[in-house]
């Protein structure tokens, strides 16, 4: 049977180093002067919200202990996904723009 809770802390683990890389992006890109940098702005800026969301609901999820808490980590989960979806399309963004 699975653990209540099981992946939160791995989701907010996860979610709290990756926002940390999207600040990194997002404050590095000016230096690099690249074409597309207001879709990558804006990309980085929806994937921080993204792992921002998911780092709360995760720890929501672990502290919980009404049946919300699954729902929590669901929606973190999602969220998570949302986001490393949005750090995929800004490195391909990049790379395209460093390739040119």
């Amino acid at each position: 049977m699975k653990e209540k809770n099981s992946n939160s802390q791995h989701i907010l683990n996860t979610s709290a180093n990756l926002l940390g890389l999207c600040f990194i992006v997002l404050t590095s890109r000016n230096i690099l002067e690249m074409k597309a940098a207001t879709l990558i702005d804006e990309l980085t800026a929806f994937a921080i919200f993204s792992f921002m969301l998911s780092c709360i609901l995760s720890f929501l999820a672990m502290r919980s202990t009404t049946s919300f808490g699954q729902k929590y980590e669901k929606y973190a989960d999602v969220l998570f996904f949302v986001g490393l979806t949005s750090l995929f399309v800004t490195a391909v963004l990049i790379t395209l723009n460093i390739i040119e």
